[in-house]
């Protein structure tokens, strides 16, 4: 499990062919502490360590994740969001982030605000009922709260400290982004719906 803050950047060194996905060789500044087996979650999308050295690890991506996530048009040279698994001692200062992509969203506008930034984002339809505003989200790893919600439009705030430290800075209008939305609320939203099936409502 994570928690949606971010604890480094990294950059997608290679991105290769394997029998089945990709592969992609990421740098990272903490890469000499992973070993094979260690999970990452890269830019929101829990991914499991191949191999790793001193300055980098290599991971690969499944065909399920290809087409769920934005790993599908990855490229060298693109800045990533890592976040390392929570320990099971650590402290929870963001929200429930399980690294399980629901769809992917277009950024809309990215405005300075101030000394903060805002951030609009246009989702799939598909995650409308686990939408709830000033509920959480996950937009490429990074946990963040549903500050205003139009249909499936979303704004969220970003203050100085996450502009600066992820890859949210690098964002332009029509990129595309993981978004993750909050697992308590999926479970509402299905344990409500299996109750109206059981009472025999249409």
């Amino acid at each position: 499990m994570f928690t949606g803050l971010i604890e480094a950047t990294g950059r997608i060194e290679q991105v290769g062919p394997a029998a089945s996905g990709r592969t992609l060789r990421i740098a990272a500044p903490f890469a000499a502490e992973l070993r094979p087996g260690d999970s990452v979650a890269v830019n929101g999308v829990c991914l499991t360590v191949a191999s790793a050295d001193d300055h980098g690890f290599e991971v690969a991506v499944s065909p399920e994740t290809l087409r769920v996530t934005t790993f599908r048009t990855a490229e060298p040279g693109g800045v990533v969001n890592l976040e390392r698994p929570l320990p099971a001692d650590g402290r929870l200062g963001g929200h429930f982030v399980l690294g399980h992509v629901d769809a992917v969203g277009r950024v809309i506008e990215l405005l300075p605000q101030g000394d903060c930034s805002w951030l609009s984002i246009e989702a799939p339809a598909a995650v409308a009922p686990y939408l709830v505003p000033k509920g959480s989200i996950a937009v490429d790893g990074i946990s963040l709260t549903i500050a205003s919600l139009d249909g499936t439009r979303i704004g969220v705030q970003i203050v100085p400290f996450t502009f600066a430290h992820t890859g949210v800075r690098m964002l332009r209008p029509g990129d595309a982004v993981n978004i993750e939305t909050d697992v308590l609320g999926k479970y509402v939203v299905n344990l409500i719906a299996q109750r109206g099936v059981l009472a025999g409502e249409p």
